[in-house]
């Protein structure tokens, strides 16, 4: 195969890839999973991945290897929905880059180019995971976790520490990079609420004792900031706590920021447990209060999305894990996952739909005794009709 007939193919195979569609997968009646995932490392386009001059590439080998794509922040921009997305070369170094779809559920297409990120302070080794809100300051924010070489451990080539960047945007293409957060510990999984709370910026936290582990901290916290250009934890409190035998028992995350609802905020977020395998990671809901964002009101019991089928395979086994949601005027959510850090999912469900699983599902009684319990008024009630 000659270098023209090597590009028209891996060109069709693209385009193939780009245009199919997607069909739901009705299940538990809550939400629809999608039959294909939305964005994976093939993705991406050829002329990032090929040197696609063949005086210098003459076999068209791929010169820049885009491994996986994953862990998307989400906006609805204009008509279209557009995701943040962690894109993993190669390399295993991740960047951010913008892709968008007419509907949703197919033909997500990348922009031209990656986001260029400004560096602050020291300059980041990696960059990932972004959550993106729009704030009713007028700012567009993308939080991130930045992972940098723990030099007290300079030894150890695996220690690391995490610190969550901070950048505003008007348009997705230049962004403004503010300070990172001050923290007394690392933090990886930071959330900017849409709302002033009381006047200030409220984030939703996951203080940790080191970069994996949560250790004695842990919990998705709260703290109110006065000054996003200049941020920094003085407070901050656990808002939604760990539970021995649970499916957060090692650590627990906000994912993207919470939806708006007329019963109260609709919470997205992610547990982890250990297991034999290692660490399974599921995604679960809970619902606060309006009056006051850190009251939990519900919480089903469980876990809301966890990995299946073909989910369960990839770089980094048993992982469902979300940091990124849309909400359609009409209530229709768009929920996107990615599963074991290689590649991007959609489900869908709707507002209403949402919260009447959060209100209407019976919390976790956190021993077998209550779980059996909870079992048994549903069958009775069945059994009556």
């Amino acid at each position: 195969m000659n270098f023209g007939e090597r590009l028209e193919m891996l060109t069709n195979e693209h385009e193939k890839l780009i245009t199919r569609k997607n069909e739901p997968i009705y299940g538990n009646g809550v939400y629809e999973r999608y039959k294909y995932p939305i964005l994976t490392g093939e993705h991406a386009p050829l002329y990032w991945r090929y040197d696609l001059d063949e005086q210098t590439n003459p076999y068209l080998m791929e010169r820049f290897g885009i491994h996986a794509a994953f862990n998307s922040g989400a906006i609805k921009w204009g008509d279209k929905y557009v995701l943040v997305v962690r894109v993993e070369a190669a390399d295993r170094k991740s960047f951010f880059a913008v892709a968008e779809s007419p509907n949703g559920v197919d033909n997500f297409r990348f922009w031209e180019r990656p986001i260029t990120m400004p560096e602050w302070g020291e300059p980041a080794t990696n960059v990932y995971d972004m959550r993106l809100t729009r704030h009713e300051d007028g700012w567009i924010y993308g939080l991130f976790c930045v992972e940098r070489k723990d030099h007290d451990l300079e030894a150890d080539l695996s220690a690391a520490t995490a610190a969550c960047g901070i950048a505003r945007t008007k348009d997705l293409v230049t962004w403004e990079r503010l300070p990172d957060l001050k923290s007394r510990s690392q933090q990886r999984n930071v959330c900017l609420h849409p709302e002033f709370v009381d006047g200030k910026y409220a984030l939703y936290t996951r203080p940790q004792d080191g970069f994996i582990d949560a250790g004695s901290g842990g919990g998705i916290g709260w703290a109110l900031i006065d000054d996003i250009t200049c941020a920094e934890v003085k407070e901050e409190k656990i808002i939604n706590a760990r539970h021995y035998h649970t499916i957060t028992e090692v650590k627990n995350g906000e994912g993207p920021h919470p939806i708006k609802t007329d019963k109260g905020w609709l919470h997205l977020a992610h547990g982890v447990r250990g297991c034999a395998s290692g660490l399974r990671y599921v995604l679960y809901m809970y619902m606060t209060s309006l009056e006051d964002p850190t009251k939990v009101i519900a919480q089903p019991a469980g876990f809301f999305i966890a990995p299946d089928g073909e989910e369960y395979i990839g770089d980094v086994m048993n992982v469902t894990f979300a940091n990124g949601w849309i909400a359609d005027e009409d209530g229709k959510v768009f929920i996107y996952y990615a599963s074991s850090d290689t590649r991007m999912h959609v489900a869908t469900s709707t507002i209403d739909r949402l919260v009447d699983y959060c209100m209407n599902t019976e919390p976790d009684g956190l021993r077998t005794g209550l779980t059996v319990e909870r079992l048994n008024r549903l069958i009775e009630k069945n059994l009556k009709k």
